[in-house]
């Protein structure tokens, strides 16, 4: 049974990214489940710090993008979701191939909601596991 107030496909979600920062970090929505949100991000000179690696910061907008879509999905209409706070503690690096996102929820209450966002690579080594925050509010 699915936990999404709006249904939206992987694709119409993709759409609504186009011109905005996660367009340009290559970031693509590949699933919405019953209950997640997945994504994958390329790991190249957009998302590389100067030693080579993945960027932090770049892990954190993964993160941050799929814990505030799956949020968005998760609420009335008539409302919307702004974050509050996000931590990540980056457990391993990674210089080249894609990174992959999925999000499930901790807390999605009327007033807040509290995402899991575990991003691995492509033989499902752990990267990087973060906490998203969100306020809910309506829409004036």
């Amino acid at each position: 049974m699915s936990i999404w107030k709006t249904e939206m496909s992987a694709e119409a979600l993709q759409t609504l990214c186009k011109n905005t920062l996660v367009e340009h970090l290559g970031i693509q929505i590949t699933e919405v489940g019953d209950d997640y949100v997945c994504a994958s991000m390329p790991v190249d000179n957009r998302t590389h710090q100067p030693m080579g690696l993945l960027h932090g910061g770049a892990s954190v907008v993964l993160a941050e993008t799929l814990g505030s879509v799956a949020a968005q999905l998760a609420t009335e209409s008539g409302q919307h979701c702004v974050g509050l706070e996000i931590n990540a503690n980056h457990l391993s690096s990674i210089r080249t191939g894609h990174v992959y996102g999925k999000a499930s929820p901790i807390h999605i209450g009327r007033s807040t909601q509290v995402w899991d966002i575990r991003i691995v690579d492509e033989n499902e080594k752990a990267i990087c596991a973060s906490r998203l925050t969100m306020a809910v509010l309506e829409k004036n």
